[in-house]
């Protein structure tokens, strides 16, 4: 099965409960991806060119890079 992923930069493409792969602030230089479950959207605006920040339900806040679908 091939994922289809969706883009991170724009907030119609995330809801509350979605998979996502997130950049975290402090692995934002190796760009290393945390995957999660999206708890809380942070981000207020439409869109963000470094990805909308959103909570994940571990607690971790990161910028959205990949909407797993």
């Amino acid at each position: 099965m091939i994922e289809e992923k969706l883009e991170g930069r724009y907030r119609k493409n995330i809801q509350l409960g979605d998979a996502v792969e997130v950049v975290q602030k402090h692995h934002q230089r190796s760009g290393e991806l945390t995957e999660g479950i999206v708890a809380r959207i942070l981000t207020k605006s439409l869109n963000h060119p470094h990805g909308i920040k959103v909570q994940l339900k571990s607690g971790e806040v990161g910028r959205v890079k990949w909407v797993l679908q």
